[in-house]
C-alpha cells in the first residue's frame, strides 16, 4: 500500500517521525507540495494525508486508487466531501488536538488588544517612560476584562475551553451555538441568540466550523449590530468574516478591534 503525506512540515518540523506509518506500507513525505503537484504526486497512493493540500472533484477522479484522505487539521473544507462520498473514498479529520493551544491563543490575541504589552516594552526600551513626565505610561488605552462579556460564538470544545479561560478573568460568558450542548457551570454563563450575544457582547470570539450557512457569518449588518468597543475575534476559519466588510467597520469606528489568527488567513492584527 502507498502512502504520501503532501505537507509533512507543518505537523513534524523535526520532533516527531513517521516510523508508525512504515509498518503499514510504503511512506512518501513531501515537506510541502504546491496544489498543482497534489495528482502528481498522490498518483498510485491508496492513502494520502494532508494539511492543507486541496482536493477537488477534479483531483479525486485523477486519483482512482485513492481510497482515504487523512486530514491532519480540523477543518476539512479543503476537501470536496460530496465528489469524495461519491468516489468511495473515506475522509477524516482531527477534531481536538488543537483545543488548550487555540483556546490560549485566543486569550493572547484578547490581552494583547487589552495592553499591547509588546508595544509598551519597546517604548520603554526607547527611553520613553524615562522621559515621560507622569510615573503612569502609557501608549494606548488599557482595558480591564473583569465583569465584561466574552461572547462566544460556537460552542464545542475549543469554544467552551476560551469561555472558561476568560471566566478565569472576571468576565461574563453569553454562548451562542446552533445545536447548544450542556450549558457552562456558573452563574456568570447564559446562552443568547446570536443577534443578541453580538449586541451586547464586549468581546465577540468565534469559534464555528466553515460549513456554508457560517461562511461570511459576520457581515456588514451583523457588525454594524456590535458594541462601537468591541473586540472582535477569530480563531476558527478566515472565511466566517467578510473581510472588506469588516476593514471598513474598523476604519469607520463601528467596532473597536480585531484580532485574527485562523486557518485560510494570515496572521494579523488592525485596531484604530
Amino acid at each position: 500500500m502507498r502512502i504520501v503525506v503532501l505537507d509533512g512540515y507543518c505537523l513534524n518540523p523535526g520532533d516527531l517521525d513517521w516510523t508508525a506509518l512504515r509498518v503499514i506500507g510504503e511512506v512518501e513525505v513531501f515537506d510541502r507540495t504546491p496544489e498543482t503537484q497534489v495528482v502528481e504526486r498522490a498518483a498510485g497512493a491508496t492513502v494520502v494525508l494532508t494539511n492543507k493540500c486541496p482536493f477537488s472533484a477534479d483531483t479525486l477522479a485523477a486519483l482512482p486508487d485513492l481510497k482515504y484522505i487523512g486530514v491532519l487539521a480540523t477543518g476539512y473544507n479543503i476537501v470536496d466531501i460530496a465528489a469524495a462520498r461519491e468516489r468511495g473514498v473515506v475522509v477524516t479529520n482531527v477534531p481536538s488536538y488543537g483545543t488548550h493551544s487555540v483556546a490560549q491563543m485566543t486569550m493572547a490575541l484578547l490581552l494583547e488588544l487589552c495592553h499591547h504589552v509588546g508595544h509598551h516594552s519597546e517604548a520603554v526600551r526607547a527611553g520613553e517612560w524615562n522621559r515621560n513626565p507622569d510615573w503612569t505610561f502609557w501608549r494606548t488605552r488599557q482595558v480591564e476584562l473583569a465583569g465584561k462579556q466574552f461572547g462566544v460564538v460556537g460552542f464545542g470544545g475549543i469554544g467552551r475551553q476560551a469561555a472558561a479561560a476568560a471566566a478565569g478573568l472576571g468576565m461574563k460568558i453569553a454562548a451562542y451555538d446552533a445545536n447548544p450542548g450542556e450549558p457552562m457551570p456558573g452563574a456568570n454563563f447564559q446562552w443568547m441568540g446570536l443577534a443578541a450575544l453580538l449586541a451586547a457582547s464586549d468581546v465577540v470570539s468565534l469559534h464555528c466550523p466553515l460549513f456554508p450557512e457560517t461562511k461570511d457569518l459576520m457581515n456588514r449588518q451583523r457588525i454594524a449590530t456590535m458594541k462601537p468597543t468591541a473586540f472582535l475575534l477569530n480563531t476558527s476559519r478566515g472565511p466566517l468574516i467578510v473581510e472588506q466588510d469588516l476593514a471598513d467597520a474598523l476604519n469607520n469606528g463601528v467596532i473597536a478591534a480585531r484580532q485574527i489568527c485562523s486557518q485560510w488567513a494570515k496572521p494579523r492584527a488592525l485596531e484604530f
